[in-house]
């Protein structure tokens, strides 16, 4: 399964790059927003660079945000409910 491309409004991408700004690490803020801390970094980097949201950016709506975000826990969901069920079939072998 292909895990859809996330897209966050402008707002939410400041407010992260700000909290790094801050203090905090991007680590802590990507786990705390559920983000990968690689596009947190990233996010950081543009912002410096003054083009965090780039030139012609496509508007995200929050819904559009939440929806794609839900659909990408589903996908991971669905993921560890699968390794969970070979790990179970495995275990319930090796007692028999």
């Amino acid at each position: 399964m292909k895990i859809p491309k996330q897209e966050y409004t402008a707002e939410f991408k400041e407010l992260a790059v700000k909290r790094v700004k801050a203090g905090q690490t991007a680590g802590a803020v990507a786990k705390d927003l559920g983000l990968i801390e690689q596009t947190l970094r990233n996010w950081v980097k543009a912002a410096d660079a003054g083009k965090l949201n780039g030139a012609g950016g496509k508007v995200v709506t929050p819904e559009q945000m939440e929806l794609s975000r839900l659909r990408a826990e589903n996908i991971r969901l669905k993921r560890e409910c699968e390794i969970l069920k070979k790990a179970t079939a495995y275990f319930a072998r090796e007692t028999l």
